[in-house]
């Protein structure tokens, strides 16, 4: 199969000129890779249920349009389907709350999570394992962007962004609001005080839309959408790149306990093994890695996310 081209989640395009990136703070990362032998007996069970298990349901975050992501995800049920002899779905949700609330509830099984919403998956369902991240995923970037009608020039010094209209993205978006939420406060910038409060866009195609129109003077979103669009000629040119953030870790694919009851023990195993084994040489292992924007996927662990996790418990946003 050859899925057709759609804009990335995530990620930096090569041949991108960086932004400049204030001072950068020590990540409170893990180190090591999880092993697919670990995965083999995670879970609440190591058999599958008697009779049909049904389909494997993969869900997202809708970060993006949803005709984007339902040809980026709709090119990965197919696949995995038919490498691994499974019956899979994609699920769309709602929201982000929506996206954790039915992982939690074992509606939906295995899902691309942000950090932030992978953290919350995971306390939320006890068992729930990381399983693959994609190779930029180890060094992830937000951009802060602003209306050209501000005057402003690219710049490290966040505190110029104080006193306009703000906009995050969804309230728990990793790279719409979270990590730059962090960065904004250790420059000084109450990452709520903007004027009349910030505003919550609800995603990143949205974030950038709001900012060229003026409803917002500035904003923050995924840098690899704002490349993305950029890249295509998508966005208004009343809308510029201001500064870019530290790198930290993000998006990943989360492997629900209910799952692993179903389908057996070596479940994760076998979908880190699928994920890991992409490959850009091989042609359609190529066309999933593009949609995704990535040249490789890589296994991950809870560790991985721990600073995430204690900046989302210290501005409220996990309990």
């Amino acid at each position: 199969m050859r899925p057709a081209r759609a804009a990335r989640s995530g990620g930096f395009v090569p041949g991108s000129d960086p932004l400049p990136t204030f001072s950068r703070r020590t990540l409170l990362t893990g180190t090591g890779a999880l092993l697919a032998a670990t995965l083999a007996g995670c879970g609440t069970g190591s058999a599958a249920a008697p009779g049909d298990p049904g389909p494997l349901r993969i869900g997202a975050i809708p970060d993006q349009d949803p005709e984007v992501l339902q040809r980026l995800f709709g090119t990965v049920a197919g696949s995995l389907s038919a490498d691994l002899d499974l019956d899979v779905e994609y699920r769309p949700v709602t929201d982000y709350a929506a996206a954790v609330s039915l992982f939690r509830t074992g509606d939906l099984d295995l899902v691309w999570f942000g950090g932030l919403t992978g953290v919350q998956a995971r306390l939320q369902a006890r068992g729930a394992v990381p399983i693959a991240q994609r190779d930029i995923d180890e060094e992830f970037h937000s951009v802060f962007v602003v209306n050209t009608a501000t005057g402003l020039a690219p710049a490290d010094d966040l505190a110029s962004l104080a006193d306009l209209r703000f906009t995050y993205g969804s309230e728990t978006s990793t790279s719409g609001r979270l990590m730059p939420a962090y960065y904004l406060r250790e420059a000084g910038v109450d990452p709520e005080g903007f004027p009349g409060g910030p505003g919550f866009s609800g995603s990143h195609d949205a974030t950038i839309a709001l900012v060229a129109s003026g409803t917002y003077q500035a904003g923050v979103l995924n840098e690899q959408v704002w490349r993305s669009r950029t890249e295509s000629g998508e966005v208004d040119p009343a809308v510029v790149a201001y500064a870019r953030t530290p790198a930290y870790h993000d998006y990943h694919w989360l492997l629900g306990p209910g799952a692993v009851a179903r389908f057996g023990g070596g479940l994760g195993g076998r979908l880190t093994g699928w994920f890991t084994g992409l490959s850009a040489g091989d042609p359609d292992d190529a066309a999933v890695l593009e949609l995704f924007g990535a040249g490789s996927f890589l296994p991950t662990e809870a560790a991985n996310y721990r600073q995430i996790e204690e900046i989302g418990r210290d501005l409220g946003l996990v309990s």
